[in-house]
């Protein structure tokens, strides 16, 4: 079986001169800095780079955020081909031999089968028409183009990502106050009995979560920017995932689910963790102001 090695480079100069397509995956608060050192690297490369370099933004960002990216390649760098994009759900996993077969790629072949976040991009430059091995990349990544325009794809993901990790929060939120009237197993009891699809995703949501929160506070900024900027709700500040992004804040900065770390999980491990993580900091804060 054929693999491929990943190989770490020193510098971002490195980076982009060895690179054909660099995909930008950080924390939201960092897209627009990630990718300023990316056009300033290109900038004072000692000697052109030869062929065509593209940005694939994949940050969970807004599209405001993603049209300003975008400006940034139209001013200083506009021989790199940006295209603004999102991950839509979880890392790519192996299925059981028992589920649907999915075909990852035929470079190589593979006999492994494979679920597979969707990626969609938008932008004026589909890999398609990419001279190098665009269609493959498009293909292996389970990348989808969506449109022309910037914007459309990065808004896709902040819609999808308010109806999950949304539904997260006032997850949290419930669950706590339920822990705090000694209620929360009859909650669950409720929830599983009469809403169990509900249930299962409010456990997978809730038990995930405590890792992610501190990355979460932004994209939930930049979700409240989205659904201002192209739904006309109320501006930042004022909206409803602007009290989504204080929940995570309090899960990451006022909680021990905050140290949480995905490869040594330690807390917050079952619903009823989380529950009494969050009221146990929300209670010291609480002493703490008064």
């Amino acid at each position: 079986m054929s693999r491929t090695s990943i190989e770490a480079l020193p510098t971002d100069t490195s980076l982009v001169t060895a690179s054909d397509y660099i995909l930008s995956i950080v924390p939201p608060r960092d897209a627009l800095a990630t990718a300023k050192r990316i056009t300033t690297a290109f900038i004072t490369l000692p000697t052109p780079k030869p062929g065509p370099l593209y940005y694939i933004d994949l940050n969970a960002i807004s599209p405001r955020t993603a049209r300003s990216i975008a400006a940034l390649f139209t001013t200083k760098t506009p021989e790199i081909k940006f295209l603004d994009g999102g991950i839509i759900g979880g890392p790519p996993s192996l299925k059981a031999s028992s589920a649907p077969q999915t075909t990852v790629s035929t470079h190589p072949s593979t006999t492994h089968t494979w679920s597979r976040p969707s990626i969609p991009i938008s932008g004026a430059h589909p890999l398609t028409f990419s001279p190098i091995s665009g269609t493959h990349l498009q293909e292996t990544l389970n990348i989808k183009h969506i449109g022309n325009e910037i914007g459309p794809a990065s808004g896709l993901k902040c819609c999808f990502a308010s109806t999950t990790k949304g539904f997260t929060a006032l997850c949290i939120q419930s669950f706590t106050s339920a822990q705090s009237l000694g209620v929360l197993p009859y909650l669950l009891d409720e929830m599983e009995t009469r809403l169990p699809g509900m249930y299962k995703s409010a456990k997978g949501g809730l038990t995930a979560m405590p890792p992610k929160a501190y990355r979460w506070v932004r994209e939930m900024k930049e979700i409240a920017m989205c659904h201002d900027d192209e739904g006309g709700f109320q501006g930042e500040g004022k909206g409803i995932f602007d009290g989504v992004a204080e929940v995570y804040r309090s899960v990451a900065e006022e909680t021990v689910l905050g140290e949480e770390k995905i490869e040594k999980r330690r807390r917050g491990l079952s619903v009823e963790d989380v529950a009494e993580c969050m009221g146990e900091g929300l209670k010291n804060k609480r002493k703490k102001v008064e």
